[in-house]
Order: structure tokens, then C-alpha cells, then sequence
């Protein structure tokens, strides 16, 4: 059986449908650049595509090419036997512009096109009536009224899809899609009036100059508070875990290297490092909350005008906090800015984003040194403030780098408009929320749990021996360890630290488990639970270890992402330079902020 395509605009609920058809959890988002690459599922004998969303087949941006590249590719190969086109029907105008190009282009190939009349639950809730079957003979296709959200219609859907290879393909004439689709609305459409005072109501609050700026600084506050202190509870029941299983297997292992090997390199390394996961569930799961509600949208608007002064975009601002979950699909959404120009500075500011690799050493070195004070009953603590400082201060270096970058290196790069479509407010649909989340923290213990598995064998292997345990000063890793020294002792930091530090340049999470693992072999069976308590007793001083932060926040530690900014900008100098200069950037940042605190 051929494939079946699946088209429409961006916020049309295509790749929510997609999911409830296939049972994969794809992302999915109220604003355009997310869906960048095209998905592939299996439902029964079909298989569906699902393409990035489009407004026209005139491309403006990366995504949208690669849309209609693929769906024109399709179509020539004849590799789809027919077409889902997803129309809005709250925004049925917009929708049929593109779906009226899709009929065309499929009946010039001769392959029948079925569209699905998605958002029928928001009608419903409002009192709204649309003519589907008017709709359905106007358009001479099968129109399928469904809620992507609940389900309803889905089964009909199905079976058209079914029988597909029945329908017959249509001709079709060269027409004005603009104005026939602004006929077809006022013909069958519903008036959307209603829908339209709701969110307008909400936006002169959220959008205004006087409360609009207010409310995102409360959300992204509470964003970040949400990450550090909600999280707590429940990193305390991994590390309990940890602990119990940790001290379980010693009691079936021989006392020797093996057992040194497991207590050690395994809870104290990488056991260190999986107490962070929960963290990474909320950030997801927050994130993914101002997405589904249409907020971010909003948020875009918002930060646009303060964004253009330093040369980027209001559309820069969805890219940057991806960003804060993870570099690499942060860096394929900043495609979707229109301007060659922004898009470039974007993807040079993403890798100063608090990425969640960064969340471990953060929460680690804040536990270590800011005592736990609360206040307003325990909702806000110091320590989530000085989380949010972290954050606040990549965000603040980002700004200063594009602003820089935009006025002397890359100033004479040409520019775009900045055109960006308000999607309806929306409550989350929560099934898809979770999945998500649960799979950030799966691709994240997937994607580092290895190199932090390999890194902590070779460190523990150097450290252990020739002596084993309570013996790391005499061992081949702290011979190794004092070459690098000298780099590291103007912040104030011992051999060990510099070894964390020079590890974590494969992924900037090692640096905890390599300090678990160095502490655990120096503990000589003492508890290693808890790796702050460790770093406090160590003598490591405050200076120093704000000076560690700080030099966190700026390094460019990911392999990964320098190969991605290498492949999107195409060049190899771009990427090494970036690197080399965020590492000295974020050095001398730490040598000052050492030089001011003691």
C-alpha cells in the first residue's frame, strides 16, 4: 500500500493527529518551527508522513522548504496514494490557502486529497455550526469533521483512509487561492467573532505594556523556580534509591577492587548523575505547558522589540528557550526565522542557553555553597533565585554577543520582517505533556549515560590504581591531574576539579559523575550519597566555586552541538571558533568573579 501524506498549517492539530493515528509521541507545539523533520508511522497497512507545517507553498523559511520539497518530491516519486490535508476549522481562511494549493498540485498527479475538519470541539464548545457537507461538495473531497484532541471523528477518518485508493482525483484549474478561500469561508465558515473576543481579551492583559512584560518574568521565574525546588522531593527519593541499591549490591560483592569498582564508579559516578532526571521531566513538562496553551506565541511578541536591539528576532525567542532543554533541536527551530542574519546570531546564542547538561553541575555546585533559605512560606528559596541568576546571566551574554556580532562581524547580512501568527489560547492536551516529558529524561539518560558510564570506568581506572582506595593523591590520575593544575589554580581550584573540568568537555554533565567517582574512591567506604556535602568539606572556597558556575554557564562543553551549528551553518570555522572563544570568554569571567569573592 502507498503512503499517505499528511499537509497543514502550523497550530492545525496535523501532528497531534498524527500521534493519535500512529501512537508515536512526536513533539508537538502552538508555534512554527518545531516539527523541522519529516515523520514517518505505521497505521495498519498505511504509512503516514508527516510533514512540517506550512502556510504556502511559497516558502519562507528552512522548515517550510523542507515541507514542500518533500511533499512535491512525494508527489513526483508517486510514493503517496493520497493526501491529508488538516484544515483549523476556527481558522478555516488560512487553512484552505493552503489546502486548495494541495488539491491542485495532487490533481496534476493524478492522487486524491482528504481533508479533515480539525478544532470541531472548539465549535462545539462556543455553539458554533459549520455546513460540512456544503464544504465537502464545494471542495469535490471528502471532508472529515474530527477533535485531534478527543478523538471524535478519528474513526470515520480512518476508514476513508482505508478506502482511499477509491476516490477519484479531481481536475483542477489555475485559480486565485486568496480569494476563493476568503468564498469558501464566508459560504460554509463559521463566524469566528466569538473565538476571536476570547483571545483578544486574554491578550490585551498578557500582550499589554503594562502587565505583559510583568506576567512573563512571573512565568519564567516560576519556570526555573519550578526546575530547582519542586523537583527536590523527588531527586531525594532517586538518591535514596541509589543509596539503598547501592549498598544492597555491596552486601553480595567481595571486598576488593569489584566491590570498589560498584560503590565507587557506579553510585558514585553515575548514580550522582541520574539523581538530575527529575529535573529534566519538569523543565519539559513546564515548557510544554506554554507551549500547548499558545503563551509562547505571546511571549515571542513580547521579547521582539528588546531582542531587535541586540539583532535577533521575537521568533529568536522560541529557539533560545528550547534551548534551555537541549542545544541541538533548539539550533534545528531556529529555522524557522525568516532573516539569514537572525538565524545566524540565533544559533551562535543558543549554546549560552542553560541546556538541562548544565542542570546537574548547576544544582550540585548551588547545593554546595547557598544555604537553603525560603521565603513567602517556602515557595520561593534562594537558591531557586540563584538558579534563575544563572540562567538570567547566559541569557544576558547571549544579548551582549549578538548585539556585538550584529553592529561589527555580521552587519552588513541582509535582514527580513518579522511576521509571526497568534495561535488561540488552548488547555494542554495533557497524554501527549507527559509522554514528552518522560521521554526528554529518557533521551537524556540515553544520550549521556554512556559517555558518563565510559568516562567514569577510564577516571575511576586512573584513579583507583596503583594503590585503590584512600590513596588518589598517589595515583596515576593525579599525576596526570597536576600537569593541568597550574590552568586551574588562579580560580582556586585543586588537580581534581581540573580533571572533572577537562572531562566534562565531552558532555558538561561528566563533571559530576567524575567528581562522584573521585570523591567515592577518596571516601574509603565513608557514605557518598551526598556529593555537596563532600565538595563543602573539601575546602573549596566560595569564590571558587561561583567562579566554577560562572564558567559553566559560558563554555561551549558539547561535542554534539558544535557538530550540529558545523552542519546547519555549514562551517567548520564558524563552530571551532565559537568554541574556542566561549572557552576563554567563560575563563576570564571566572578569574574576575574569583578575584571578587574570597
Amino acid at each position: 500500500m502507498s503512503a499517505i501524506a499528511i499537509i497543514g498549517k502550523p497550530n492545525s492539530g496535523k501532528s497531534l493527529l498524527f500521534n493519535k493515528m500512529t501512537g508515536l509521541s512526536q513533539k508537538v507545539a502552538n508555534f512554527p518551527g518545531v516539527t523541522v523533520e519529516v515523520k514517518e508511522g505505521k497505521y495498519g497497512e498505511h504509512t503516514l508522513i508527516d510533514l512540517p507545517g506550512i502556510y504556502t507553498f511559497n516558502a519562507l523559511t528552512q522548515d517550510e522548504e523542507v515541507a514542500v520539497k518533500k511533499f512535491f518530491d512525494h508527489l513526483a516519486t508517486h510514493k503517496v496514494g493520497a493526501v491529508l490535508c488538516v484544515l483549523d476549522s476556527t481558522s478555516l481562511k488560512a487553512s484552505l490557502r493552503l489546502g486548495l494549493e494541495v488539491q491542485m498540485a495532487a490533481a496534476k498527479e493524478k492522487v486524491p486529497v482528504i481533508f479533515a475538519l480539525n478544532m470541531m470541539d472548539v465549535l462545539e464548545d462556543n455553539q458554533l455550526r459549520m455546513d460540512v457537507d456544503g464544504l465537502a461538495k464545494e471542495l469535490r473531497a471528502p471532508v472529515i469533521p474530527i477533535s485531534a484532541k478527543t478523538g471524535n471523528g478519528i474513526e470515520p477518518l480512518k476508514h476513508i483512509l482505508e478506502n482511499s485508493q477509491n476516490l477519484k482525483p479531481i481536475d483542477f484549474s489555475e485559480i486565485n487561492f486568496e480569494l476563493r478561500a476568503a468564498e469558501i469561508q464566508k459560504s460554509f465558515g463559521v463566524n469566528a467573532d466569538v473565538l476571536i473576543k476570547k483571545q483578544t481579551r486574554l491578550d490585551q492583559i498578557l500582550l499589554s505594556n503594562i502587565y505583559g512584560g510583568f506576567f512573563f518574568v512571573v512565568i519564567m521565574l516560576v519556570l526555573f523556580q519550578a526546575i530547582f525546588t519542586w523537583a527536590v522531593p523527588f531527586m531525594d527519593l532517586v538518591e535514596w534509591l541509589i543509596e539503598v541499591i547501592g549498598m544492597k549490591a555491596a552486601s553480595y560483592l567481595p571486598k576488593g577492587w569489584l566491590q570498589d569498582f560498584v560503590i565507587e564508579a557506579i553510585f558514585g559516578g553515575l548514580g550522582s548523575f541520574l539523581v538530575f532526571v527529575p529535573q529534566i521531566f519538569f523543565l519539559t513538562f513546564i515548557v510544554g505547558l506554554l507551549e500547548d496553551s499558545g503563551y509562547l506565541a505571546r511571549a515571542a511578541i513580547i521579547c521582539h522589540k528588546p531582542l531587535k536591539f541586540f539583532g535577533l528576532s521575537g521568533k529568536s525567542f522560541i529557539p533560545l528557550l528550547s534551548g534551555h532543554a537541549c542545544a541541538i533541536p533548539a539550533i534545528y527551530a531556529s529555522r524557522v526565522v525568516e532573516s539569514p542574519k537572525r538565524r545566524l546570531l540565533t544559533v551562535l546564542a543558543i549554546p549560552l542557553m542553560g541546556c538541562s547538561a548544565r542542570l546537574p553541575v548547576y544544582t550540585l555546585l548551588i547545593a554546595a555553597f547557598i544555604p537553603a533559605y525560603s521565603f513567602l512560606g517556602g515557595l520561593i528559596g534562594l537558591q531557586g533565585i540563584i538558579f534563575f541568576s544563572l540562567y538570567f546571566l547566559g541569557i544576558i551574554v547571549a544579548l551582549i554577543v549578538s548585539g556585538v556580532l550584529s553592529k561589527t562581524l555580521y552587519k552588513t547580512k541582509n535582514d527580513s520582517p518579522f511576521i509571526l501568527e497568534l495561535p488561540p489560547y488552548r488547555l494542554p492536551h495533557w497524554r501527549p505533556l507527559l509522554k514528552r516529558s518522560l521521554n526528554s529524561c529518557h533521551q537524556f539518560i540515553q544520550k549521556a549515560g554512556l559517555v558518563i558510564f565510559c568516562v567514569t570506568i577510564i577516571v575511576w581506572t586512573l584513579g583507583y590504581f596503583p594503590n585503590g582506595s584512600g590513596h588518589l593523591e598517589s595515583s596515576w590520575l593525579a599525576i596526570m591531574g597536576r600537569f593541568i593544575e597550574p590552568v586551574m589554580t588562579p580560580l582556586g581550584l585543586d588537580w581534581k576539579y581540573g580533571i572533572a573540568v577537562l572531562s566534562s568537555f565531552v558532555a558538561r554533565e561528566v563533571f559530576v559523575g567524575t567528581l562522584g567517582t573521585l570523591f567515592g574512591i577518596e571516601a574509603i567506604g565513608d557514605d557518598i550519597s551526598n556529593l555537596a556535602s563532600q565538595i563543602q568539606n573539601s575546602g573549596l572556597t566560595l569564590g571558587s566555586g561561583m567562579a566554577l558556575l560562572v564558567f559553566y554557564v559560558i563554555a561551549l562543553q558539547c561535542v554534539s552541538t558544535l557538530v550540529i551549528i558545523r552542519r546547519e551553518l555549514n562551517s567548520t570555522k564558524t563552530a571551532i571558533s565559537l568554541f574556542f572563544s566561549y572557552g576563554a570568554l567563560a575563563y576570564f569571567l571566572a578569574w574576575c568573579v574569583k578575584l571578587l569573592i574570597p
